[in-house]
């Protein structure tokens, strides 16, 4: 997996990855669970909402748990969705004649398989959505699931169409948790919480027609799930990832808002704004990336951690200690066991 452009040094917190390891909990005996954990390159302890983990680590759960437990949604749904079924989904897909038929055979396929919830398509020549509906109203929203839902219907209909879609919003049926931020990371879209149902909603306008896409295409993307369905390589859906983009691209130690906002062609005063609609902050960006290069550094084991500090523009290593301890609540020493 490539670890030098600013999508892959991406990290989340471990409070959006939560519902997810509970929900393998109940896959699994707790020797089970300590030892895919450590041999993700997780820690067996509990984790700290805060704590940063990275995609990679994410990625590597996911392809071990999988097959290990029999279950392709890792205990996300009521009823464990056995090994192959993706593989089917995608022969499903790759047959379809538009978007639009894609995610309609998206959501009859999951509607044979799913207890709790099902798949409902509102198609009209200005919006197509998708959402989840409960089949009981006490039926409560699995947060990590109903995310790697929506993405792995925009994962599929990027893969379908040879480059990411456009997405118009992404709505969730739960309150706005603390790591709400970490969905820009996986949706390019405004995010919105506490709405009557899950869905996204694309601009069917927009959709291309689908790529022909072969046998041999659909292994390459079933063997790197889930990385090319969770995580967005855009860098033009959000101001914010721009941002993150023009960064990376730059010394960006010594950048500054006003000149991303001369990259981007917008004043300081709408790119701030737009920032702010989106929940973030120029500063706060920079400061994700700062903390992500410095993660991506101590992984690679190559350089030490006092020339990572340096690297990263400490001007001594107790103050990035001290730093780092308060972006992810561990030591930077902890990232390279």
């Amino acid at each position: 997996m490539a670890s030098h452009d600013p999508i892959s040094l991406t990290t989340v917190s471990a409070g959006f990855i939560r519902d997810w390891l509970e929900a393998l909990k109940s896959r699994c005996t707790s020797e089970e669970m300590a030892s895919l954990l450590e041999r993700a390159g997780l820690q067996t302890s509990p984790m700290a909402p805060t704590q940063r983990i990275t995609l990679e680590e994410i990625a590597r759960l996911y392809q071990l748990a999988a097959p290990e437990i029999g279950d392709e949604m890792m205990g996300l749904w009521s009823r464990p969705i056995r090994p192959r079924t993706l593989q089917h989904l995608v022969t499903v897909q790759r047959e379809a004649k538009s978007l639009v038929s894609a995610l309609y055979r998206f959501s009859t396929f999951w509607n044979l398989l799913l207890d709790d919830f099902r798949l409902d398509l509102r198609n009209s020549p200005e919006e197509v959505e998708l959402s989840l509906i409960p089949y009981s109203d006490e039926t409560r929203p699995q947060r990590f699931g109903h995310m790697l839902m929506l993405k792995l219907a925009h994962g599929l209909l990027s893969w379908l169409d040879g480059s990411e879609t456009a997405v118009k919003a992404v709505r969730f049926a739960f309150a706005r948790p603390d790591f709400a931020a970490d969905y820009a990371v996986v949706f390019p879209c405004p995010v919105e919480f506490d709405a009557p149902h899950t869905s996204i909603l694309f601009d069917p306008r927009q959709f291309n027609s689908p790529i022909s896409r072969s046998p041999a295409e659909a292994s390459v993307f079933l063997e790197r799930a889930p990385i090319d369905w969770i995580f967005t390589s855009s860098r033009v859906h959000t101001n914010s990832l721009r941002v993150r983009a023009f960064l990376y691209g730059e010394t960006w130690q010594n950048c500054q808002l006003p000149d991303a906002a001369r990259a981007l062609k917008v004043t300081p005063r709408t790119l701030n704004r737009r920032l702010k609609e989106e929940g973030t902050s120029f500063q706060e960006i920079k400061d994700a990336l700062r903390r992500d290069i410095a993660i991506g550094a101590l992984q690679q084991r190559t350089d030490s951690i006092e020339k990572i500090a340096f690297d990263t523009g400490f001007s001594a290593p107790s103050n990035f200690h001290r730093a780092f301890h308060k972006w992810t609540n561990r030591t930077p020493g902890s990232y390279r066991l």
